[in-house]
């Protein structure tokens, strides 16, 4: 099941690996259809431990979800993450996000929204010299 084809998903793939060459924190991208419990932010957390995102080194992995029959998204962050940020630290991911239901450019918007958690992410966990890619940056599907 995909919305994207082989070349967009490269296209997606390659973003998740540019941002990821400005920190030391992981991003993944999880898409499905129908969101199954109705609550994004609450499938997100399944999706997160599901994809053992939660096991990287420094508690960095952030999972950006989006079903797009249900126009939910949501963005979650690990403990790494959230003991060193408030509240509203990934509010402009979102809006990238929520923008792109409106226009239904979802390669580009998902490319735009990988690309500001990177920025986002470099301020607190800025690349290591030592760094490796903990978890795969291909698109997950549901």
């Amino acid at each position: 099941m995909s919305i994207f084809t082989a070349e967009q998903q490269k296209n997606i793939t390659h973003a998740i690996g540019q941002a990821e060459n400005m920190t030391s924190g992981e991003i993944k991208v999880h898409i499905e259809a129908k969101c199954e419990s109705g609550n994004a932010f609450e499938r997100a957390k399944e999706i997160f431990e599901y994809l053992s995102l939660h096991r990287t080194a420094l508690r960095n992995g952030v999972l950006i979800y989006l079903a797009f029959d249900d126009r939910k998204y949501a963005i979650l962050g690990d403990r790494g993450i959230d003991k060193l940020v408030g509240p509203d630290f990934w509010n402009s991911t979102a809006s990238i996000l929520k923008a792109g239901f409106e226009n239904q450019d979802f390669e580009q918007t998902i490319i735009n929204a990988v690309a500001e958690a990177g920025k986002v992410l470099k301020q607190h966990f800025p690349i290591a010299q030592n760094d490796r890619n903990e978890i795969s940056d291909d698109i997950s599907f549901g």
